[in-house]
């Protein structure tokens, strides 16, 4: 079974509240610092393909790093975009959490309880 590999930031509010909500459901995590561990190109590109929206879904449009940006995403390559956000992963909406098969982007308790409550029943499957 894969864990659940939880990106995050110390002092992001959206982190702290989800790593206090994993804590308390004591949910298994693998926690990834990601300013210092950033996702490598093939964990970005998987990250991306468990989006809905792609890479809207990764990108902090609104954050002010974004806005201090110089170049236009949207003529960008996927590739290069991907590239960027390594790079520079102040870019990436946080936290990021997923089990290899889905993906939960943000604070959100109700897709984090799926994506928890989907390790349990897998790991109590393989008990029976």
């Amino acid at each position: 079974m894969e864990n659940i590999t939880f990106y995050t930031y110390p002092s992001c509010t959206s982190c702290r509240k989800t790593k206090k909500w994993l804590s308390e459901e004591q949910a298994k995590v693998e926690e990834r610092h990601l300013f210092r561990e950033t996702p490598t190109y093939e964990e970005m590109m998987h990250l991306l393909s468990l989006t809905t929206e792609g890479i809207d879904e990764l990108l902090a449009k609104r954050s002010q790093e974004y806005k201090s940006l110089d170049v236009d995403v949207e003529a960008m390559s996927l590739s290069e975009v991907v590239q960027l956000m390594i790079e520079q992963p102040r870019l990436l909406r946080r936290p990021i959490l997923t089990d290899g098969k889905k993906l939960v982007v943000g604070y959100n308790e109700s897709a984090l309880k799926n994506l928890v409550k989907r390790k349990v029943r897998e790991k109590e499957m393989r008990v029976v």
